[in-house]
């Protein structure tokens, strides 16, 4: 559409779905990533779309949940991440999770071979230069400091930012079998995709007071007062709350049944196959931020994990995001410098899939021509996550936001519950095929 690139600052899930979309729409793109050259706290490689978290995409399910009908979406718009999502999934019950090796790689391809795309790897150190008047800021939650001092200064903001927490990893081979068992709650996808570590109630508070008594990671004086995501807490805060807060959370064991007692155990630690091979297991939900030596010995504790071998342990870093609904406009631009629009998780949205759709979202929009330039409709799962972060949000208690049914205009008529969901899944897919034929007509 244009022979002057759309400059593209981050080559995470947001800024590589970003950078297809443009590219697929005919517009040069020049990706800038900073690794290998400048290391984060978190990433392990230099590839595009590196998961450093979970490997889970969450629900898969179009029908009834909010995060599998804007999967179906992005699918519909001709989304990289999804594609190669699909194409490196692990079994995950009604999820959909992936060899996360397999998936970088198939990102980090796709891009490399685009004859539209220019891979830059270097820093960013500061706002882009003046003749980039076409930019997508898509630098996730580790930005680069200068960068985010540069954001700062210019918005005139102090930055928002909370503290993230990565789950650990565990050989398949050295959990034990002969205590676990493999199960999906209420056998849900294949039926067998977790191993279930059970726990009877003794166990259970043992597990509990050694959590509570284990040393956790000290933070610095500018990162004590910095707030956790309420989506994706560390289990010790959890624990905080109460003794039975994590048995009704992420070791609820309802929906499972232990085959070697004929049981449902007091309280189950889920692991979810974590690549392809199926040789490594995350511990689900098991964010942490106690010292490396102390969750082997908390770990090990839980039945079936006495000999466990941990590929990764869990950890703790630092993520930053904007204040989206007071600093930018519907089309994702900064209101005080429209040439630079902003992508994925620093924009305040919450999950891989969620930061890829706002990626997705910005690569079109810094692509279309002014007839083309119409948003998704708010009844849909994109829609409804970009009015979110762009004024459908209180900005004085803004917060990260997966996405969730409660964003979406309500239903017209009367449903039972147990239709609402279905039913607003069917008008949004109806409403975005609308939108996607509108476009390419304008376009």
């Amino acid at each position: 559409m244009t022979n002057k690139p759309v400059h593209i600052i981050g080559g995470g899930l947001a800024g590589s779905e970003a950078a297809w979309q443009a590219a697929q729409a005919g517009t040069p793109v020049i990706l800038h990533e900073m690794r290998p050259t400048c290391e984060t706290a978190a990433h392990k490689t230099d590839g595009l779309a590196e998961l450093v978290c979970s490997n889970s995409f969450r629900s898969d399910d179009a029908e009834n949940n909010a995060v599998g009908l804007l999967h179906e979406e992005m699918r519909r718009c001709g989304s990289l991440i999804m594609r190669e999502g699909d194409k490196a999934a692990v079994p995950a019950g009604g999820a959909l999770a992936v060899d996360r090796d397999i998936f970088s790689a198939g990102v980090t391809k796709a891009l490399e071979d685009h004859p539209l795309v220019t891979i830059e790897r270097g820093e960013i150190d500061g706002l882009p230069p003046e003749d980039w008047d076409n930019v997508i800021i898509a630098t996730g939650p580790l930005t680069s400091p200068a960068l985010a001092e540069a954001i700062r200064a210019l918005s005139g903001e102090e930055a928002l930012s909370f503290f993230d927490a990565i789950a650990p990893i565990v050989d398949k081979d050295s959990i034990n079998l002969d205590v676990c068992w493999f199960q999906s709650r209420y056998d849900k996808g294949e039926g067998a995709d977790y191993i279930n570590c059970p726990l009877n109630e003794a166990q259970y508070g043992a597990f509990i007071n050694a959590l509570l008594a284990a040393d956790k990671m000290e933070f610095k004086d500018w990162e004590k007062d910095t707030p956790y995501f309420e989506g994706c807490l560390p289990i010790e805060v959890i624990a905080e709350r109460g003794i039975d807060t994590l048995r009704f959370g992420p070791m609820k064991p309802v929906g499972l049944r232990n085959p070697h007692t004929d049981e449902q155990p007091y309280a189950v630690v889920q692991l979810r196959q974590d690549n392809a091979l199926g040789t490594l297991y995350n511990m689900v939900g098991f964010q942490t931020k106690m010292k490396y030596g102390e969750q082997a010995t908390v770990f090990k504790t839980i039945p079936g994990l006495e000999d466990a071998n941990f590929a990764r342990l869990g950890g703790l870093h630092r993520n930053t995001f904007i204040n989206s609904p007071k600093l930018l406009d519907k089309q994702l631009r900064m209101k005080v410098m429209p040439r630079l629009r902003f992508a994925g998780q620093i924009t305040g949205c919450e999950g891989y899939i969620e930061s890829a759709a706002v990626g997705l979202m910005a690569g079109r929009m810094a692509t279309d021509n002014e007839q083309a330039a119409t948003l998704p409709p708010l009844t849909t799962a994109l829609g409804a996550l970009l009015n979110h972060i762009t004024g459908g949000a209180d900005a004085a208690t803004f917060q990260p936001m997966n996405i969730n049914f409660g964003l979406f205009p309500p239903l017209e008529g009367k449903f039972k519950k147990k239709e609402r969901k279905p039913a607003m899944s069917r008008r949004a897919l109806n409403d975005l095929d609308n939108w996607i034929q509108q476009k390419q007509k304008a376009a």
